[in-house]
């Protein structure tokens, strides 16, 4: 025997066993169902009488039937009527045209679970089995795609005149274009204000890594309101410095001494490998930059004629590798490699290492912001003993670096 739909005591004595089970009262077969439906139906009713006014009616506008739509929620899914004109010119506003999903809760958790790397194909099983709701890739997709002009704001968004320190670096990924796959770099600047706070100031997306792109980069970064950087850390790219020093004439360059060794190490036999690292780690680790030089030419004495090329590297980098020297060992720990920047780079990358290739340019861009999003939430405090860093800045950096004492 079919139940009638509003039976309060049936109602009642079904909300109760359902609360009490844990079972959802709002889904397809949830005691509040009829209840929600009734509401929803008589409330689209109701906007569609307040559109066929005088009016509308006068210009021959009427009702015209109904139709039906399947709402997704985060309680399952329902099937409700929705009423129609004959003009096509009502638009609703409880529940919009084309509108398939009622819970904004429920975009905020597909965009968490798209924003941990869950594929699409993850999500909707997922939400099929939390809330029995079908969601397509097609609607999934749409549903990311909401948060692009959150993306295009947070990258023009204004920034703060100066930073302290900032990482440049780039990640790597393939994207698919055209029916073929593609390398794209994703450049990110990582910096830390003068409260010392971490902050992604940019991210950006090119073919490949060159000092051109990044004096782009560089050049934005000055347009959205960064009048100074005191000093930068980057890899040993060929003509980044210069490029760095083009749009700001004062930043001091630290080059990665650990992307040094490493190319280094290359060009090193595999058995003496350990013997010339062993030799090695006097210079950069030297408490001075007077000292270090002293070991590079004892370095060079024992090892510049059986690998002149890796000695002849220290020698022309050495000024940009160096600058270090001249901080404490608080801040030379903190700009004698791109550690803090590569740190980031692998938290992102564990979200992004189960894609192969993104499918889009834009895809890639949308998954790193929002992965983005979850680390940066640890980014709060500011950096252990800043307060004696700062002090510190504010003396090398005289009338740059000025401390906030009210």
């Amino acid at each position: 025997m079919e139940t009638p739909e509003f039976d309060l005591e049936f109602i009642k004595k079904k909300a109760l066993e359902q609360f009490r089970s844990g079972k959802s009262l709002y889904g397809k077969e949830g005691a509040f169902a009829p209840l929600l439906k009734h509401f929803l139906e008589a409330a689209l009713q109701a906007e569609l009488e307040g559109h066929l006014d005088e009016e509308e009616r006068n210009s021959g506008n009427r009702k015209n039937g109904k139709g039906q739509k399947q709402l997704k929620t985060s309680d399952g899914t329902l099937t409700i009527e929705t009423p129609r004109d004959r003009t096509g010119t009502f638009e609703p506003e409880l529940i919009r045209k084309r509108e398939t999903i009622l819970a904004e809760s429920l975009e905020s958790k597909i965009l968490g679970m798209y924003g941990l790397g869950m594929s699409f194909r993850d999500i909707s099983k997922h939400i099929k089995d939390m809330y029995d709701t079908d969601i397509s890739h097609a609607t999934l997709s749409a549903i990311t795609d909401k948060i692009r002009p959150q993306i295009k704001e947070w990258q023009s968004r204004p920034l703060e005149e100066l930073y302290t320190i900032v990482w440049l670096d780039a990640m790597h990924y393939k994207v698919k274009e055209d029916n073929r796959v593609v390398s794209r770099a994703v450049y990110n600047i990582l910096g830390i204000n003068r409260y010392g706070k971490k902050e992604l100031l940019g991210m950006y997306v090119s073919q490949s890594e060159g000092a051109n792109f990044w004096l782009g980069v560089l050049t934005d970064l000055k347009n959205r309101g960064v009048s100074d950087i005191l000093i930068a850390c980057i890899d040993n790219l060929k003509g980044f410095a210069e490029a760095i020093n083009a749009v700001f004439t004062e930043t001091e360059v630290q080059t990665c001494i650990v992307h040094q060794i490493r190319n280094s190490l290359k060009y090193v036999a595999s058995k003496d490998q350990k013997e010339f690292m062993k030799d090695l780690k006097p210079v950069y680790q030297a408490v001075n930059k007077d000292l270090a030089e002293l070991r590079l030419e004892e370095l060079e004495e024992k090892w510049g004629r059986k690998y002149p090329v890796v000695l002849q590297s220290w020698r022309h980098n050495w000024e940009k590798l160096s600058t270090y020297f001249k901080y404490d060992v608080a801040i030379r720990r903190l700009i004698y490699t791109t550690n803090t920047i590569e740190g980031f780079h692998r938290q992102v990358r564990k979200v992004t290492k189960t894609k192969g290739a993104f499918t889009s340019d834009t895809a890639l861009i949308k998954l790193i912001y929002l992965a983005h999003g979850n680390i940066s939430q640890k980014w709060t405090m500011p950096l252990t003993n800043w307060a004696q860093t700062a002090s510190h800045l504010a003396i090398w950096f005289d009338g740059r670096m000025k401390l906030d004492l009210n």
